[in-house]
């Protein structure tokens, strides 16, 4: 019963207050199709910050600390040579800027093939194989005819890209050969653009009213700084003589010279029947008004104010940290789940290219974009030094795990985290633990300790005997 006076009363209140209703001033609002041209793009990220550093931001982010590769000491050095000749970090920092401004951008991996339109066998790449790595935006390339097969490795993406190449025909270049980045992408590619296929979205397009709202109100409070300070005068019979043209001419030279004097000596000269005001204009809330302003910018780039801005964090005990910690975790996670699929073909022929072949145990980790100050690394070494003195025992306690392979997963870890710089090298001149030959001292010393324990094993024999 309660449930049923309930909905009741819920009617007639939505009737009596229109809430809800077709007579709800709110059931008006709806979203229209978004609409943001290339001119109009390339406009706002050439003439305005905001635009500008929402693009290059992430795209930046996502490559400073780029990627670490796991081999052999000899193998790597070729890898990040190859990896140096080709630009390759400087060619997916331009790709991802294009692809965030424009909506999508690809990189051709070049290996002196004929003909483009064939999949590239990655298997078929030879040492210095990998000739050259080109950007095209989605502005240079056109698509072909869209995969309908819901087996093939490219449904719903084209089957064929076309890309203009000068005085000749269009050339037709297989998606297996290009590593390919969107933009924010689109939900379903039928439903936009009348089910043609596109690129994906600008990331400008979400947050771009947002842009101009903080660039207007920041405009409009500059225009205010002129009015700042206003003098008022009040003279008598003023709008009565402005009849007379002479009049007018008076009024000019006589306060052009009053303002004159007051710039020069400080001294406002007015007839004794004439009445000075100055007015000043309250500033202090504006600051706050533009500081909400850029907050919804930051909201809607999805970066943090304190890196969008460059400002240092507000308020009480306020340092920022999480905010930049989500940012890092976020981008971490593209990296996993957008860069590296997207550029799976590019390393697989990036490492044969460098080294001829393809070792089965070369990998790749991008690099931590949190960087740990001094005092953290220090205390992250002194923690696993002693976990690794806890794991190897002590007063005569017996070690977890071999002291062998504590020290080599200690040496690992010690050279991957960057604690020792050289130890690497170092272990390759004097050798592992395991290698070493112990000192005469250690000799001794391991002989005086079994001699103790025989006689302590001893003595402790005669006094069960006695017993």
């Amino acid at each position: 019963m309660a449930t049923i006076f309930q909905f009741a009363r819920d009617s007639l209140t939505n009737l009596v207050s229109r809430m809800g209703t077709e007579r709800d001033k709110a059931s008006s609002s709806y979203y229209g199709v978004p609409v943001l041209d290339d001119a109009h793009i390339l406009n706002a990220y050439r003439g305005a910050w905001l635009p500008r550093k929402i693009v290059d931001i992430p795209a930046f982010d996502s490559v400073r600390a780029w990627r670490d590769w796991q081999a052999e000491g000899v193998e790597i050095e070729p890898i990040e040579a190859e990896e140096t000749r080709l630009n390759v970090r400087g060619k997916v920092l331009e790709a991802r800027i294009k692809a965030r401004l424009f909506g999508g951008s690809a990189i051709h991996i070049g290996t002196g093939d004929a003909n483009l339109a064939e999949p590239l066998d990655v298997e078929r790449i030879t040492k210095g194989g990998l000739k050259y790595l080109t950007v095209l935006s989605r502005r240079q390339l056109s698509i072909g005819e869209i995969e309908r097969d819901p087996a093939s490795e490219w449904y719903g993406k084209p089957r064929i890209y076309r890309v203009s190449a000068g005085d000749k025909a269009q050339v037709d270049i297989h998606p297996s050969r290009l590593v390919i980045f969107t933009g924010n992408a689109q939900p379903d590619f039928e439903l936009v653009g009348g089910g043609e296929l596109t690129w994906g979205d600008s990331v400008l397009l979400a947050v771009m009213d947002a842009i101009k709202q903080a660039d207007g109100t920041a405009a409009n409070i500059a225009s205010l700084i002129f009015e700042a300070k206003v003098d008022i005068i009040r003279i008598p019979n003023f709008m009565a003589s402005l009849a007379n043209e002479g009049y007018k001419a008076k009024i000019l030279e006589r306060y052009t010279l009053a303002n004159t004097s007051k710039g020069i000596n400080g001294t406002l000269m007015l007839d004794k029947e004439e009445e000075y005001e100055s007015k000043s204009a309250n500033f202090s809330t504006l600051p706050d008004i533009l500081d909400r302003f850029l907050q919804i910018v930051s909201g809607a780039a999805d970066i943090p104010t304190t890196r969008l801005l460059g400002q240092s964090p507000a308020g009480m005990n306020a340092t920022g940290e999480s905010d930049l910690r989500n940012y890092y975790d976020r981008l971490s996670a593209m990296q996993a789940l957008e860069m590296t699929p997207a550029m799976y073909r590019l390393d697989e022929c990036l490492i044969r290219s460098a080294l001829g072949s393809r070792p089965k145990n070369i990998y790749y980790e991008w690099a931590p974009l949190w960087g740990m100050s001094d005092k953290e690394k220090a205390d992250v070494f002194k923690t696993k030094a002693d976990a690794a003195r806890a794991i190897a025992g002590g007063s005569g306690q017996q070690p977890l795990i071999p002291i062998d392979a504590l020290s080599d997963a200690l040496v690992n870890a010690f050279v991957e985290d960057g604690s020792l710089p050289g130890l690497e090298a170092a272990i390759d001149e004097y050798g592992k633990l395991a290698e070493q030959e112990p000192s005469v001292e250690e000799q001794a010393a391991a002989l005086a300790l079994e001699q103790e324990r025989e006689q302590e094993a001893a003595a402790t024999a005669q006094s069960r005997l006695r017993r």
